[in-house]
């Protein structure tokens, strides 16, 4: 791996990519006694917002780091982001058109890419700001929002991935795809906020690696117990239960593992719940804060010796094609009329991915996917194919 290159932001996106498939292989609930899995109450929720975070630290890096704007002009960066975000929308609605039951965040990644383009150039200092303003206000502006929406637009969502079908629905596709679908991008906009201001700071710093751990960590845990003292303590729980989908839903079960798909509405008190994909600000911290503190963790492993996580980092440097590849190989299995055993099918691929990336990292290339993105970055941003590979 390049000595420039900050391995353990590679290893964190591994993480994220081997935390999602094993959300989609393995099932989130005992079958037999309907108790949250293991895997549930580890990634549900935090695999994504790691990629997501890990996407906006990334941007961060493109753009110049601690300093934006250094060496390049901002408005040649947001062609370059721009175009890169088009070829990721393309692969998304391609795979949208599998029949699988995985919900496929590319489309709507791609689409927090073209959101988050003003903040590309902003400092620290103020970009913190409409971070922390987007934590708090986003979710109380999509609790107001969706109501209104799933009673003037037929349908709220499109009910599963997004394909070329959806742009004939322009309405419910821009519902879905920022306030209705499982990854609105209005909530989501916080992750990449986030890891901007992460990829702001001087990552290679030890200082800065220890302080982002133990953020991380104080963010997470402080989430999760507001909520839990609002919900139990303050006798928010309570209330939930008096609403429609509290009476519809198991949702003591669900609060642990995923809110997708329930009706948060009726009640306030819904804003107080810390559950995965609910998008209320305690998700968001809890989840962006596991995030930062995994990434940190990364960093200080691979400080001093930065090949020690090299399955995770090569595998990292090559999500887009491996989480491609990933559902894919999915959608072929769904198809199966007798289901393999997700251990095997999980560990087969979390080393099939290990090994195509160090397969890569040995040639000195990038993945496919990565390859045709970052071309398309670059003849955007300096109108040549040929240059610097970021």
């Amino acid at each position: 791996m390049s000595r420039t290159r900050l391995t353990g932001i590679d290893a964190a996106r591994g993480v994220a990519l081997l935390g999602m498939m094993s959300t989609h292989i393995f099932p989130l609930y005992d079958p037999v006694t309907g108790e949250p899995a293991f895997v549930a109450l580890v990634f549900s929720g935090r695999a994504s917002a790691l990629f997501a975070v890990v996407a906006g630290i990334g941007l961060a890096l493109l753009t110049g780091g601690p300093n934006p704007g250094a060496g390049r002009s901002p408005a040649a960066s947001r062609r370059g982001i721009a175009a890169r975000a088009v070829v990721i929308a393309l692969i998304g609605l391609l795979l949208g058109g599998l029949d699988t039951s995985i919900a496929i965040i590319l489309f709507h990644y791609a689409v927090l890419f073209l959101l988050v383009l003003p903040f590309t150039n902003m400092r620290l200092p103020r970009l913190a700001v409409w971070a922390g303003a987007w934590v708090c206000l986003s979710p109380v502006l999509a609790y107001l929002v969706r109501p209104w929406l799933i009673d003037n637009v037929v349908p709220p969502d499109v009910g599963g991935n997004i394909t070329w079908e959806h742009f004939l629905e322009p309405a419910t596709l821009l519902s879905d795809v920022l306030f209705t679908g499982v990854y609105p991008a209005l909530q989501w906009m916080s992750y990449l906020l986030i890891g901007m201001v992460i990829g702001r700071l001087q990552l290679s710093d030890l200082r800065v690696q220890a302080g982002l751990l133990a953020a991380g960590i104080f963010a997470a845990l402080g989430a999760k117990y507001l909520s839990w003292y609002l919900l139990i303590d303050a006798g928010g729980f309570a209330e939930l239960l008096t609403t429609e989908s509290g009476r519809t839903w198991p949702i003591g079960r669900m609060l642990e593992v995923n809110l997708t798909g329930v009706d948060q509405s009726g009640s306030w008190w819904w804003l107080a719940v810390s559950a995965p994909h609910s998008g209320t600000t305690f998700d968001l911290l809890h989840t962006a804060g596991t995030a930062a503190a995994v990434v940190a963790a990364c960093l200080l492993l691979t400080r001093s010796r930065p090949n020690l996580l090299l399955p995770l980092s090569a595998a990292g440097a090559m999500t887009l094609t491996l989480y491609s590849v990933h559902i894919w190989v999915m959608a072929l299995l769904d198809a199966q009329q007798t289901a393999p055993d997700p251990g095997w099918v999980f560990w087969l691929q979390a080393a099939a991915a290990a090994l195509v990336g160090l397969a890569f990292i040995r040639l000195g290339s990038r993945g496919p996917l990565e390859t045709v993105a970052s071309g398309a970055s670059r003849l955007a941003r300096d109108g040549k194919l040929t240059g610097n590979r970021r």
